[in-house]
């Protein structure tokens, strides 16, 4: 067995653009583009970039909620973008995900009992004695209260949601959690909450986790490693600390240098990102970031940067080439 719990091998997501009457497809958007990572058991691997960079995508194509156009996604040494739908089914038991909103994720016509309690139905799992004593204990593990089983996902904050959303991904006892952006419509100080539970069950259950998110500074907390995405590629992956100490790209550089810090004796030049992420259907030449970026070369704007590694910090830029 690899230490890897999960393998992804140059990934890729096309999604046709259609016009017209007949609805001919006139181009293709390029959401994801040859991504290649691996994640170990027991950590979280952070996944970074602007809106519009594939990251969440990313994360339906690793749980086959969208099919990939190419490439293969591999988890416990079993190749997963190939498997039938009955296969399929099982290794959901083993990933889960936290989505994003959690106003639309939970079903309002359902009480939080039955919410939680699908997961189990759908995969067989228990009595249904024994399934209204899980329901009760994850309610508890997030810091909830086994009376609100009976209630409504109206009846509870945004941050309760999330937590019952958390709950939810745990009913199967999954291996990895996929979190699409868990807290980005929460408040700053619940924030802060949910991403201590996070850490906290992580451990109880030795879960491994993606954490996909815009904000740079609410992945450190979490993350052993983090990926920075543009264009539906992965421009730098590094360990957390040694992406946010010595930052390789100058997307990476840029966007760092927009996170706030907290201490005012500290000063740090904000490096401006010029112009808008150029569109995926239309990507440019060479390296995607050359149209924004204040380092560019000759050599950026026809030839396709290739990852380099340098001590583990991989990095895809003409800067390192060489």
């Amino acid at each position: 067995m690899t230490e890897f719990l999960l393998q992804v091998e140059g990934l890729k997501k096309n999604f046709p653009i259609n016009n017209g009457l007949l609805g001919k497809q006139t181009g293709e958007v390029r959401a994801v583009d040859d991504l290649s990572f691996y994640v170990k058991k027991g950590e979280t691997l952070g996944i970074v970039g602007e809106s519009g960079c594939g990251k969440s995508t990313t994360g339906r194509l690793l749980m086959r909620l969208i099919e990939a156009s190419d490439g293969k996604i591999v988890f416990e040494d079993k190749e997963i973008t190939k498997m039938s739908k009955n296969e399929l089914r099982k290794i959901r038991r083993d990933i889960q995900m936290v989505f994003q909103d959690p106003y639309a994720s939970l079903n309002p016509r359902h009480s939080i009992e039955k919410i939680l309690e699908e997961p189990l139905i759908v995969h067989r799992i228990g009595t249904k004695e024994e399934r209204k004593k899980r329901v009760n204990e994850m309610l508890e593990i997030v810091g909830l209260s086994s009376h609100h089983a009976r209630r409504y996902p109206h009846q509870f904050s945004g941050g309760q949601r999330q937590r019952i959303g958390i709950a939810r991904a745990l009913m199967t006892k999954p291996k990895l959690i996929i979190a699409d952006e868990p807290v980005s419509a929460l408040d700053v100080s619940i924030q802060a909450q949910v991403l201590n539970l996070m850490k906290d069950i992580q451990v109880e259950f030795q879960l491994t986790y993606i954490f996909i998110a815009h904000d740079l500074g609410v992945v450190r907390h979490i993350s052993d490693r983090v990926g920075v995405m543009y264009l539906g590629r992965l421009i730098e992956l590094a360990d957390s600390e040694e992406l946010y100490k010595k930052a390789m790209h100058p997307y990476t550089k840029a966007l760092l240098s927009a996170v706030p810090i907290a201490d005012p004796d500290v000063i740090r030049h904000n490096i401006p990102l010029s112009g808008e992420m150029p569109s995926p259907s239309n990507p440019p030449s060479g390296c995607a970031f050359h149209t924004r970026c204040t380092e560019g070369m000759d050599i950026c704007k026809s030839i396709r940067p290739n990852d380099q590694n340098i001590d583990g910090h991989f990095v895809a830029c003409h800067l390192y080439n060489g």
